[in-house]
């Protein structure tokens, strides 16, 4: 058992005073590419991290859920399941009680639990931690009251969760990463029909590493601006009469730009505190697409280094036209290219969060080094570097 996993059984039985029924655990993810498409009904190549969220749990009679996590200040946060509504802005404890009423109102019948959580899933660091506990609970609840749901349906329902219950407009990808993924591949998602297909990445093999800056800046997603640049992506695909931006062609690109500005190249400035013009989040979205596209035929193809250009190519499209990036992401990326990394990128909703960085394995110490070093001398907080090993999605443990 792991030391997570002991932590999980020892506060739950410290807390509610018995042994739980069970442990589950769901991961953390990193995006290898693909960013912000999800909900543009697109492309996504997400790998499941080592780092989990453990739940420990049991199922009560008496419909109350009680919630308690290690890593959360304050006590148990106790709720009456029929009185749940949606709470915007509510708390952690919204995204489990968000899972007990995604279900129930999917006519599941489910009742009330006693949950303690512990995580390794660093939060704000666009790692996914939300979706991570979303995905935990709902699992342990599919299996106390024997729903029978198979994973890609929890995932689907935990997507709702976010957006209905806790007020959050993401996308099927995160979520889907936690329930699905694979040890020792990226994990293929079209977003648009939800196929799958489990793509091998061997970096070990190719003596190669996939490092994780944490740059300790935190992001917000439900602050404002995640929303504005989805409702700019869909007000570029109704200007283009299409049903996502998906649908544009990235063959056909500059005449879609050209429809929405009289004076391609440009774009319109937007008005102070709006976001990126419409065009730029149009031109991140279908470029983006592709190199989703470009990455997965190199990696079948056995070319993992060619893959390190395309996150490059795709860090500056987030930070140039999707406008998401920020001083402690561009200073890590900017300096692990200038250490000898082969590629990389920003990850995440933006904002502050990780950038990946593809290496050599016997270049990626003194990657590190040089972007821990870049840090100090910026005056940044140290940031957190760690592998990134294709790891597995949701499980029950015990």
């Amino acid at each position: 058992m792991s030391t997570t996993q002991a932590a999980a059984a020892e506060g739950f039985r410290a807390v509610y005073g018995a042994a739980p029924e069970g442990l589950w655990a769901a991961p953390g993810r990193v995006n290898l590419i693909g960013e912000h498409t999800d909900y543009n009904d697109g492309f996504v190549l997400p790998l499941a991290l080592p780092h989990t969220t453990v739940a420990a749990a049991s199922a009560r009679p008496d419909g109350m859920l009680r919630l308690h996590s290690g890593g959360a200040d304050g006590g148990i946060v106790e709720l009456r399941t029929d009185d749940l509504r949606p709470a915007p802005g509510a708390g952690w404890a919204a995204y489990p009680a968000g899972i007990v009423w995604a279900l129930r109102e999917a006519g599941l019948p489910v009742g009330g639990a006693d949950v303690h959580y512990e995580s390794t899933v660093p939060t704000g660091a666009g790692l996914s931690s939300s979706a991570a506990l979303e995905v935990v609970t709902a699992l342990a609840l599919n299996d106390l009251y024997g729903l029978g749901l198979d994973r890609p349906r929890l995932a689907r329902l935990a997507q709702r969760a976010e957006n209905a219950f806790v007020g959050v407009p993401v996308g099927i990808m995160d979520q889907t990463a936690a329930a699905c993924c694979t040890e020792g591949h990226a994990l293929f998602l079209d977003a648009r029909d939800l196929t799958r297909r489990q793509v091998p990445f061997d970096l070990a093999a190719e003596g190669l590493q996939l490092l994780v800056v944490d740059t300790c800046v935190q992001h917000e997603l439900g602050d404002g601006a995640y929303a504005q640049r989805r409702a700019g992506c869909e007000s570029g695909a109704r200007a283009l009469g299409v049903r996502a931006l998906r649908d544009v062609p990235y063959a056909h690109l500059p005449e879609a730009l050209a429809r929405l500005d009289d004076e391609p190249g440009t774009g319109p400035a937007p008005a102070p505190g709006t976001g990126p013009a419409v065009r730029d989040l149009v031109r991140h979205i279908v470029t983006e697409n592709h190199r989703v596209e470009e990455v997965i035929a190199r990696l079948d193809a056995g070319e993992i280094r060619a893959i390190g250009p395309l996150l490059t190519a795709g860090h500056a499209s987030l930070r140039d036209d999707f406008a998401i990036s920020c001083a402690e992401l561009d200073l890590a990326v900017d300096t692990a290219l200038a250490a000898g990394a082969l590629g990389a990128r920003m990850t995440g909703g933006g904002f502050g969060g990780s950038a990946l960085v593809l290496a050599e394995r016997t270049a990626a110490e003194h990657i590190g080094t040089a972007v821990t070093k870049a840090f100090a001398a910026a005056g940044h907080i140290a940031p957190r570097i760690f592998p990134a090993v294709p790891s597995a999605g949701a499980r029950r443990l015990a």
